[in-house]
C-alpha cells in the first residue's frame, strides 16, 4: 500500500512539470468535460462522494468503484451548445480476479461541418469531428483505504486528421470509521499522444489534473457537503490583467485568496428521503472565466435533482456557463442485479 501511494505521488510530481497547463493549452480537452448530471449539479467535479448506488462517481475517482456497484449500468447525455453533444456509458461487472472492474466509453460529437478551401470557397462536401475514450477501471481496498486506476485509450478524429493517445487516472480514498467522511486524492490524465494528427507534428500535452477532495455527510441531518481542489499542479490559473484605463499601465494579479478560490469547487446535497435528492454547486473559476462584467448573472452556479424508482435512478442538472444559456445534463442508472429488491432504499456502504 505504501508503494502504491508513493507511486501516485511520484507520477503526480513528474507530470506536474510536463502537464502544467489548463484550458485550451492541451489536446484531448474533452476528457475534462463533466459527464454526470450529479457532478454537474455539484459544481462540475467532486472526487470524494461515498455512494455505492452511483457508478458515475468512479469516473471522477476510480478508487470509488465499489463491490456493491457490480451489475450496474449508467448512461449520461449532454445537449451542449451549437449542435455539440457528448456523453458517457459504463457497466460494472464481476470477475474471478481480485478487485472491482468496470468498462465505459465517453465521447464528444462536434457535429457536421461544410468543407471549404483555404480561400473560403465551399466544395459542397461535409465532414465530421468527434473524440472517444475507452475507460477500463479497476479498484481494490485495504482496510479503510481504497485505491483504483482508470486506463483510457483515446481516439480523436477531425476530418482526415486523427490522433491516438493513452491516459490514466489514479485515485486513493480514505474513509472515516463511520464512513460519513471521505478524503480523496486523484491524479487525472497521466499520459501522452501516441500518434499526432499529421506526420512531422510535435506531440501535444494532455490535460493533467491533480485534485484533492473531501465530503462530509452530517450524522443527524440529511445533508452532505463536498469540496474539491482542482489543478493543484499549477497555482496561478489566471494570467495577469493589464489595466490601461489611466495614463499609467498597471498589471493586476490575483491575490492569494482569489488564486485559492479558482481551484475550489463546492457542492451540497439535501437528502430529504432515500429516493429524492436536491443538489447545488458553485465553481468560482468557471464564473471568473465566463462572466461579463456588465452582468455576471448566475454564471458558475449549478443545480439539479435526482430521484429513484425501483431499480432506476434519474439525475438532472443545469449549469450556467454564460448569459447565452445553460447546459442541461441527464443521467440514468439501472441496477441489473437479479436479487435487487423492488422497494429497497439505497444505503451508503461502510468500507470495513
Amino acid at each position: 500500500m505504501r508503494k502504491l501511494i508513493l507511486l501516485i505521488a511520484v507520477l503526480a510530481c513528474v507530470s506536474t512539470g510536463t502537464f502544467a497547463q489548463i484550458g485550451g493549452e492541451s489536446t484531448y480537452e474533452f476528457l475534462n468535460l463533466t459527464n454526470s448530471a450529479r457532478m454537474a449539479a455539484l459544481g462540475g467535479n467532486q472526487i470524494a462522494i461515498n455512494d455505492s448506488t452511483d457508478l458515475n462517481v468512479s469516473y471522477n475517482n476510480p478508487s470509488l468503484l465499489r463491490p456493491e456497484m457490480r451489475n450496474m449500468l449508467v448512461v449520461d447525455y449532454v445537449a451542449y451548445f451549437v449542435g455539440i453533444n457528448y456523453g458517457y456509458a459504463a457497466y460494472s461487472f464481476k470477475t474471478p480476479l481480485p478487485g472491482n472492474f468496470a468498462v465505459g466509453m465517453n465521447y464528444i460529437n462536434y457535429g457536421s461541418f461544410v468543407e471549404a478551401l483555404a480561400d473560403g470557397q465551399k466544395t459542397g462536401a461535409t465532414f465530421n469531428a468527434a473524440e472517444y475514450a475507452l475507460n477500463l477501471m479497476w479498484s481494490n481496498q485495504y482496510k479503510r483505504l481504497t485505491y483504483g486506476v482508470n486506463l483510457k485509450p483515446i481516439l480523436s478524429s477531425f476530418e482526415s486528421y486523427r490522433s491516438i493517445g493513452i491516459a490514466a487516472d489514479l485515485g486513493v480514498s480514505l474513509f472515516s470509521k463511520n464512513h460519513y467522511t471521505v478524503t480523496s486524492l486523484v491524479a487525472r490524465n497521466i499520459g501522452t499522444q501516441i500518434t499526432t494528427y499529421y506526420d512531422g507534428a510535435s506531440r501535444e500535452s494532455i490535460p493533467f489534473d491533480l485534485q484533492f477532495g473531501i465530503s462530509k455527510k452530517l450524522l443527524h441531518a440529511p445533508i452532505r457537503f463536498a469540496a474539491t481542489l482542482q489543478h493543484l499542479q499549477k497555482w496561478d490559473l489566471a494570467k495577469p490583467v493589464i489595466d490601461s484605463s489611466s495614463t499609467t499601465v498597471v498589471i493586476k494579479e490575483d491575490n492569494f485568496t482569489t488564486k485559492f478560490l479558482r481551484h475550489l469547487v463546492l457542492g451540497i446535497e439535501l437528502l430529504p428521503s432515500p429516493n429524492f435528492t436536491i443538489r447545488a454547486g458553485y465553481n468560482y473559476q468557471l464564473r471568473q472565466e465566463l462572466k461579463l462584467d456588465a452582468k455576471m448573472s448566475t454564471v458558475g452556479l449549478s443545480w439539479g435533482f435526482g430521484f429513484r424508482i425501483s431499480r432506476f435512478q434519474l439525475n438532472y442538472a443545469s449549469t450556467r456557463y454564460s448569459l447565452a444559456g445553460s447546459s442541461n445534463l441527464i443521467s440514468v442508472a439501472i441496477n441489473l442485479n437479479e436479487g435487487f429488491r423492488r422497494n429497497e432504499a439505497p444505503v451508503e456502504e461502510e468500507v470495513k
